[in-house]
Order: C-alpha cells, then structure tokens, then sequence
C-alpha cells in the first residue's frame, strides 16, 4: 500500500496523509499536484513525499494525479519548506507562491512537462555586493558573469524592481550576448506558457521582476538582484518574503553565484559584507561628483520672515541661471497632487477617507480629492460636513501645487510634471516636476536638481526612513552631473552630510551605531503580528490579549523579546482596522517556532492574524 504526505495552500500545518489507489501506482511522484478530499470538501494539494506507511487510522484516497510529470523538483520542495520555516506560513502557502495563478487554480498542463535532474550542490558560493555610485558601471559585470555561466552550460535568472526595468534589462542582455532572455512576472499574459519555458535548457537566462526568483530554470548557476535596496522586493501579501532572503536560500540549495547590485545597498547586505560574509566592491563615480548645495530653510524663513517658503533664493537664482544658458532643471517633491490634506478653518475638522480613515489628497487639474491607499475619490465640498461652515482650506504641498508656484515665479518657462505615466525626452519643457518615479529613468540628465522636501521622509515614523530617503538622495544623484540643490530643517542629518561630503560610509557608519544601540535589523529580527478585522474595539481588545499572552510565555526567554502593540500604519484600511505585536528576536527560526506553537492556542474569531517576518 502507498501513501502519500500531501500540503495545501491553506494556512494549515501538515503534511497530510492520503491513501494512493492501486490505479495511480505508477503515476504518483513528489512535486505532483493532486486532487483530494479535505474537510468535506474537493481541494488541489501537492505531495511531498511518498511513503509505504501512515499512523492515521482512517485515511482517505487521493481522487486524481492532475500532470503527467511534477510541477515541482526537489530544490523547489526544499526552497518551499526553508520559506515556510523563515516566514511563518504553511509549506503549501510556501509552495503556491512559487507556482503561476493557473496551476494554483488547478488548470491541468497539457502535453509533456520538462523534467529537471536533481542535483544536490554542497558547495556553498560566497555572494557578492556592488556598490555602484556610478549607476552603470556593475552592468559590466553583470554582462560578464552572465556570459560565463552561459557558457558553462547553466541558466541566469536576474530580477530587476519592475516590468519597465525587466524590460530594458533584456533589451540590454539581447543587444551585448546575442541571448534573448525569457521575460517572466506576476500576472503577465500567458503566464502559464512562460513558466513552461522556463523549465527548458535553451531559456538559459530569466529576467522578471520579484516573483522570477521561483522560475524553474534548470541547472541554475547564477542569480542577480539589482537595486537589491528596492522595498519591491518584499510580498505584501501571505508570505512576506523578501526576494533577497529567498535568493540566498536558493543559490545554496542549487550551489548556484548571487550578485546583489545597487547605488545605495540595503543595511543588511552592507552589515553581511562589513562582517565579511559575502564580498563587496564599490565601483566609482566615472564622471565625478556634482556640486551639492544643502539650504538651511530654517535660517530662510528668518530672513524673509515668510512661514512657507516653497523656493529658497538660492534655488531661485540656480533656477534662473539654468533657464539663461537653456539648460533644464528638476524639481523633487515626493507627493502628488496640489495639497497633502483638507480641513476646516471654524472647527478643524479634516476631510478623510472613510475607508483607510487616512488624509484625502486634493488634486487641482480634477477637482477631486482623492485617497492614495484605495483610490477612494469625491468632490470637494462646499460647506463643512462636521459644521457646515463654507471654510474649508487646502494645506500641505503636493507637485500639482510647486508647478503652480513655479509657474508664477518663472511666468516665461516652459513647465511639465513627469507623472508616473509620463515619458518621452526633455525637449519639451525647460522646468520638470516629479516624484520619485523619475529615479527609474537613468537616460535622464538635468543640469539642475531642486529637492525641494526631504524631510518628510527623514522624520517618518519607520524603523527604515532613512535608509529610503538615501536611496532617493543616492538615484537622484544619478539624474545630474552638475548640480544638486536640498532644501532642508535637517542640515546636519548624517544622511545629508554623506551627500555632501561624497561619503556614503558616512551614513552607513551612523546608521548602524543607531541600530546597534536600539538592537534593530540587522543586529536582531523583527516581526509584526498583524490583526485586522471590522469593529475597531474587537481588533484593539484581541491585539491586547495577545500581546500578554505572548508575553507571558517570553518571561524566562532572552531570546525572543514581545515589544508593544499599536496600532497599525495606516489604522484603518480598505474598511479593516488594523493593530499589530511587534516582536524582537535574535533569528527568524525562533520567532517562527515560537509563533507556531502559541498563535494555534489563540481564540481570535472575526479577526484575520498574518505574520510578517523582517518587515519594511
């Protein structure tokens, strides 16, 4: 008699037992999905493994074998189960992350499936992190690299942050090696036939966005993840994983080379290579630094006695001087629309969205205030809905409302927003505005660069705001080889003097004292438990009752700390309320085993719980 252990992609432990009918023998192999019967009811599981002996009394059969061949090898089982341990979800949820959205619904593949040999790899290659401040100079290597593992007859899959990059990447891989790498992401047309073609030897190299790091490609021997920092590397969804953290996973399992590239590499990859752990080389800037201006806006506001200054004076002389030699300029504003919220001049009310409870954005060119979480829009009313005063008054600075200002301020000049749909050259205009979607355009080069607000993401309450305002300052340094103006109340932050010292190890070198100091990433994990649900007070209650309990079972534990329970950022989200456990540990294992032991204990109905291991 044979059974086979079965997983689901449902947040359940397992494996399950189920009997293999006689008929099906020949055919059942691991890495195989399958049809089975599960509370009642007919569900898709995957087996993991097939054995001649069970310890369940009464075990139900398998109803149907769905492929010829399995969907899955060895080292994708393997890569599955290490995920599910580090992320705290099922070894199914692991496994469903990993598959395209067809073969998850049960959609049979048709004709014969490439079969991988398995080969267990013990040589561990050592990963290397380039520091590119120049912004081009790692495609070198790259190029190089992926031409030598070609060559030796194993596959490459590169991840890029988005499809645009993914892209050019292989506009750029086709154009220097003559290869035509495969295009692989989420949700992209024909998905299924693209996974397909990854299994095969001839698509020897994969390039695609975070998702590519499960492509099936045979034999792998190299993985690149450029701009490595990217936040969009990170699930948002059940399981949290982290790109980079599942490609060190990867390329042990396969023995395969992992190159990490960036112009402002993520605290961890550069904390692993100050302890030596992976290699690391910085390439240098080949045309050198451009001049960096930092403006004290303090002391501007106490010489022109104005409250809100939108352009200090050197920037408007900078400006000007670029408009006289007809060169162009960039201001930078990471916010859209013409005002950051809208409130009540009699009794301060301020309009929300009533579905995140967060500020509603006011967007001038649609009179539309609109929310920037669900895309929630009304009109904006003429009286107040709290007072039914007719005061209602737009504050804060959006770049629908700096184009206004510089409209006024340079009446001459041609002016254009670059929105995230916006393209094409800088003929067109002599004056650009735009959020940080301009970064992912490197072709661009301005003379001048205005930031005209970095605070805001300097004074964010997150464990990680100025580890991303330097990623913004260090692409942003990439778009002019001339000049670069910031407009600051911040002008001895350690992130601005690194830009104008030209050190970034000035940031790094603070950075880590504070981390090191707070016992945060990357000197300890964090994890948050999230709770959410309808009724606000249901949320805050349960939020609370697990934060003692936790806390309870830690007493005798110096390992694993429980930290607090907030709210969560935003609060109220898409109408689910939001309250999060923050915990501390020394590694994600232990917070993983320690969740799945006490979070099974936790009656919590009506209330949704997720695990997010090392959040951004």
């Amino acid at each position: 008699m044979l059974f086979a252990k079965v997983v689901l992609g449902l947040p359940v432990e397992g494996p399950f037992d189920y009997s293999v009918p006689t008929r099906l023998h020949k055919n059942i192999k691991v890495g195989m999905r399958v049809w089975i019967q599960f509370r009642d009811r007919k569900k898709l599981g995957y087996v993991v493994k097939v054995t001649q002996k069970t310890n369940i009394e009464h075990v139900k059969p398998i109803l149907e074998i769905i492929d010829n061949l399995p969907v899955l090898d060895k080292n994708m089982l393997e890569l599955a189960r290490e995920l599910s341990d580090y992320y705290c979800c099922s070894w199914g949820e692991a496994i469903e992350t990993a598959l395209p959205d067809a073969l998850r619904k049960g959609r049979r593949i048709t004709g014969n499936i490439e079969s991988h040999k398995y080969i267990r790899i013990k040589n561990k290659e050592e990963a290397l992190l380039i520091h590119d401040l120049d912004g081009k100079a790692r495609w070198d290597i790259y190029l190089s690299r992926m031409k030598e593992t070609v060559n030796n007859g194993k596959s490459v899959i590169m991840l890029l942050p988005d499809i645009g990059s993914a892209v050019k990447a292989r506009e750029t891989i086709t154009g220097n090696l003559g290869i035509q790498p495969l295009l692989l992401y989420r949700k992209q047309p024909k998905e299924l036939d693209a996974w397909l073609l990854a299994r095969k030897p001839e698509s020897n190299i994969v390039v695609g966005t975070r998702s590519a790091i499960f492509a099936p490609s045979s034999n792998l021997g190299l993985v690149i993840i450029d701009e490595e920092q990217d936040t969009v590397y990170k699930q948002d969804q059940v399981p949290h994983y982290h790109a980079r953290e599942v490609a060190f996973m990867r390329t042990e399992i396969e023995g395969a080379k992992l190159i990490l590239g960036s112009i402002s590499p993520s605290l961890e990859s550069f904390y692993l290579a100050k302890m030596g752990k992976i290699k690391y080389t910085a390439l240098p800037r080949v045309n050198g630094f451009p001049q960096v201006m930092i403006i004290d806006m303090r002391n501007e506001r106490r010489q022109f006695k104005q409250g809100n200054i939108i352009l200090s004076k050197y920037l408007q002389d900078s400006i000007s001087q670029v408009l006289d030699s007809k060169g162009k300029a960039l201001l930078f504003l990471n916010r859209k629309g013409f005002a950051t919220f809208a409130s009540c001049r009699n009794c301060g009310e301020v309009l929300k969205c009533p579905r995140c409870n967060v500020n509603l954005v006011y967007h001038f060119k649609e009179n539309i205030l609109n929310c920037h979480y669900c895309n929630f829009k009304m009109a904006p009313p003429g009286i107040c809905p709290s007072c039914n005063s007719a005061y209602i008054r737009y504050l804060g600075m959006g770049t629908e409302k700096i184009e206004s200002e510089v409209s006024r301020v340079f009446p001459h000049a041609r002016i254009k927003r670059l929105d995230d749909a916006a393209r094409g050259h800088t003929d067109d205009a002599d004056i650009f505005i735009s959020t940080a979607s301009i970064i992912r355009r490197a072709s661009y080069n301005f003379d001048l660069i205005g930031i005209l607000s970095i605070d805001n993401s300097l004074n964010r309450i997150d464990l990680r705001s100025t580890e991303k305002a330097l990623a913004l300052l260090a692409g942003l340094l990439l778009l002019t080889d001339k000049k670069l103006v910031i407009q600051t109340h911040l002008p001895n932050h350690y992130s601005l003097r690194a830009i104008e010292n030209k050190d970034i190890n000035i940031f790094y070198a603070e950075e880590l004292k504070q981390r090191k100091q707070l016992g945060f990433p990357p000197y300890r994990h964090l994890c948050l438990v999230k709770l959410r649900g309808k009724k606000e007070n249901t949320v805050e209650e349960a939020s609370r009752a697990l934060f003692e309990k936790l806390n309870k079972y830690t007493q005798n534990n110096k390992t694993i700390k429980i930290v607090s329970f907030n709210p969560g950022q935003p609060a109220k989200l898409r109408g689910n309320f939001y309250w999060q456990v923050l915990i501390k540990a020394v590694s994600p294992l232990k917070i993983s085993r320690f969740l799945n032991l006490h979070l099974k204990k936790f009656p919590h109905s009506g209330i949704i719980i997720t695990v997010d291991v090392d959040p951004l």
